[in-house]
């Protein structure tokens, strides 16, 4: 028999990020809310380390920072307007730039010493060593 671990409020984080999504699908069609870059990142736990992907499209690899402290991840960033309009009419501008700041709480413990950063094509990966599980051990405290 499989035992399965119960966590009720597992559903309100799918209800959470489909919610999100809404919001984020919206802002991209052309109903900006804010003029903010945002970029998309995905984050996934295997045996042994977590994986995070952000595609970010146009940010130049020396306009990236990347941190870790007390198991936050943060991703920041800067899209920067290369050039600039002065004698050309404008059509139509959907292309949004700006600094991004994203923080994300892992879902594992991590080597903050072990962490491997690549940036390549306008997609960044990090991959994280999750340390090893602290067995938890019941203790009996005794009433006076």
């Amino acid at each position: 028999m499989t035992l399965i671990k119960f966590e009720p409020l597992r559903e309100f984080d799918t209800i959470h990020d489909r919610i999100q999504r809404y919001f984020d699908d919206f802002t991209s069609h052309g109903f900006n809310i804010s003029d903010s870059f945002s970029p998309r990142i995905d984050i996934a736990e295997e045996k042994n380390q977590i994986i995070v992907t952000a595609e970010i499209p146009g940010v130049k690899k020396e306009n990236i920072k990347i941190t870790l402290q007390d198991n936050i991840l943060t991703v920041e960033g800067e899209k920067k307007k290369e050039f600039e309009q002065k004698d050309k009419n404008c059509y139509r501008s959907e292309r949004v730039f700006g600094s991004f700041k994203r923080s994300f709480t892992l879902p594992a413990e991590v080597d903050s010493e072990n962490v491997d950063a690549k940036f390549e094509n306008g997609i960044l990966s990090v991959v994280l060593k999750k340390l090893e599980a602290k067995i938890q051990s019941e203790k009996v405290i005794e009433l006076k």
